[in-house]
């Protein structure tokens, strides 16, 4: 008996997750239809005109903006930013530098200090059990 492999697919939000654009500019087809792997693995190998300007000009998902200021998503909705942002309005934000950017790219270096010094003490802590 031999078994019929299936193909894989999944939702246009999932796939637009996974490419890190925001659903709603991607074009109709995109949003409309099912994604499968094979197509996603051809989408982030060698993506398409409309993918590629995407990526480079937004409007850019919230992990995307937030990455692009340094700061955390909590963060953006913390200094009111709640809708996706293309790449200028992103450097305008940056150019800008208003007083929530600063605080929130404050505490997430402080965030990321604090993980370092975590991660190497159970690092320390691993060591001295395998002695």
């Amino acid at each position: 008996m031999t078994s019929q492999k299936t193909t894989q697919t999944m939702k246009p939000a999932t796939a637009a997750k996974k490419l890190g654009v925001y659903l709603q500019a991607t074009p109709a087809e995109f949003q409309e239809g099912v994604v499968s792997r094979s197509e996603l693995n051809a989408l982030q190998t060698d993506p398409p005109p409309w993918l590629q300007d995407l990526r480079r000009e937004g409007p850019h998902p919230r992990p995307v903006v937030a990455a692009r200021l340094g700061v955390s998503i909590a963060g953006l909705a913390r200094g009111g930013v709640t809708e996706a942002l293309t790449t200028a309005q992103i450097d305008e934000l940056k150019q800008e530098s208003p007083q929530w950017l600063q605080r929130e790219r404050a505490t997430q270096a402080e965030v990321r200090k604090e993980a370092a010094r975590v991660k190497e003490k159970h690092a320390e802590r691993a060591a001295d059990q395998n002695r």
